[in-house]
């Protein structure tokens, strides 16, 4: 390929967000190259939603801040953040040589006019695609061909690493030296299995070599990073994919031991399978817009390697909801979140039986909440699958109808339903604060949850005087 022709195959034209193309202008007519870089140009030559579209240019920030008058630094490493209606865009200045201090951020950073070395300090291949405009002189570009895709504009890419093979190959590979990349952040290696799932992709062997060989470095990232990897890992079509390389590179072992002990467990559910098998097969079987269930799915049977013996594992539900809430505690997830998940743990051994009463299916839901009884039914659905049975095995789907059936009759399940209140009870019975009050107000919502048809005022005041005069007897 001769050097016009390399020069034509550079210039491509990429759907980009109006309000990104806008920065991009501002800074070209202020002399600056522009360029997008990272995720968002992956995902968009992978005909991906792109999202978090993120600038670089040789402008240092102090000339950002002038051709951008409502941005703001970011943080002391010279990025300058920039509010749109699309979101917050990010624009940092070419950098060349840096310092790691302690595995996970930069100790000392330096600007520099390259982009090429600019795209040598990022992490892989895939990520260190650049597509915009260069400073207005330093080279022109002329209009690509033409492109029906709305939104489509003209631009050069810049690939000096290959990535665009890698791409096209499905490969993650480390730009340069893996174990710098690594070193220089650890949390590259969870991202790259976090990759994996996501692009359907494979790591490279060097690339996975290395992540195998300084797994241990994870223990210096802060449990939040940790944690928004892993969400999004979940967030995968198949989480299975980077879960399984969790495991294998012992990366796994470093954020969960308790989940690492799964593997080698045995399981008399799929022939082959062991216990860190059935969990993959439970995240995986669990819909992709059912994050926190996809969550509890990977944490279900977290208590089970403490609980093994004689081929059962007793009250591993109730162990695995205290591991679960340590775990979750530690990595920081949203404290809603962790509840919820700790619950379905909890809850997830449930036994259905056809012969349970109108009045125990009300219980069943009393006990999950209006909100977790589907999340809960989803988890016990993908356990079923993960076991190797069909989803709606042991009667789910007659059980969702019959709790399906309750929430549309308005049953009062809680004590907010009843049609009275401790205020009530205290105005009308002479009640005080306390446990007495709240103790009737329970033994009303029993009775309730056995005949809805109590529910009304008159009625229930007239119960819990009874209560009283039994109580006083």
């Amino acid at each position: 390929m001769g050097p016009d022709a390399a020069e034509a195959a550079r210039r491509v034209a990429v759907a980009v967000p109006a309000d990104v193309l806008e920065l991009m202008a501002r800074l070209r007519a202020g002399g600056h190259a522009a360029w997008v870089v990272g995720g968002s140009v992956r995902d968009a030559i992978l005909g991906r939603p792109a999202a978090d579209w993120d600038l670089t240019t040789d402008a240092r920030p102090e000339r950002i801040l002038e051709l951008l008058p409502d941005a703001a630094y970011e943080n002391r490493f010279g990025t300058v953040a920039v509010r749109r209606p699309d979101g917050v865009h990010e624009i940092t200045t070419f950098r060349t040589d840096h310092e790691y201090a302690d595995f996970r951020r930069p100790h000392r950073i330096e600007f520099g006019d390259s982009l090429e070395a600019d795209l040598g300090r990022r992490d892989f291949t895939a990520n260190a695609i650049a597509w915009g405009w260069p400073r207005p002189g330093a080279e022109p570009v002329e209009p690509a061909a033409a492109d029906t895709r709305p939104g489509a504009v003209d631009g050069v890419l810049e690939d000096p690493f290959d990535g665009l093979a890698d791409l096209r190959t499905r490969t993650l590979r480390a730009v340069g030296d893996p174990t710098s990349r690594f070193e220089e952040d650890a949390l590259r290696m969870i991202r790259a299995v976090r990759l994996a799932a996501t692009l359907e992709a494979r790591i490279e062997p060097a690339t996975l070599q290395a992540i195998a060989g300084h797994a241990d470095l994870v223990r210096h990232l802060s449990q939040e990073r940790i944690a928004a990897e892993l969400a999004k890992l979940l967030a995968a079509p198949r989480p299975s994919v980077g879960l399984a390389l969790l495991e294998s590179t012992g990366l796994l072992r470093v954020i969960s031991p308790e989940l690492a002990d799964q593997r080698g467990v045995p399981q008399d559910k799929i022939p082959g399978d062991d216990l860190w098998d059935h969990t993959l097969r439970t995240v995986d079987a669990v819909p992709v817009d059912r994050p926190v269930v996809r969550l509890a799915g990977l944490l279900h049977d977290i208590g089970k390697p403490a609980t093994a013996g004689d081929g059962h594992f007793h009250a591993h539900e109730s162990v695995g909801a205290g591991l679960a809430e340590t775990l979750l505690d530690r990595l920081r997830f949203p404290r809603a979140t962790a509840e919820r998940v700790v619950q379905l743990v909890r809850l997830h051994m449930f036994d259905y039986q056809g012969s349970w009463s109108d009045a125990a299916v009300r219980r069943f839901i009393k006990r999950t909440g209006r909100d977790g009884v589907d999340e809960l039914l989803d988890l016990r659905a993908a356990d079923n699958v993960g076991s190797g049975l069909a989803a709606d095995a042991g009667g789910l789907e007659e059980l969702r109808a019959r709790v399906a059936d309750q929430l549309l009759a308005e049953v009062a399940l809680d004590r907010g339903d009843l049609a009275v209140d401790g205020n009530d009870l205290m105005a009308e019975l002479g009640l005080t604060p306390g446990p007495a009050l709240g103790r009737i107000i329970d033994d009303l919502l029993e009775r309730v949850l056995a005949d809805p048809s109590l529910n009304d005022r008159p009625t229930l005041l007239l119960i819990a005087q009874s209560m009283l005069a039994d109580e006083g007897a």
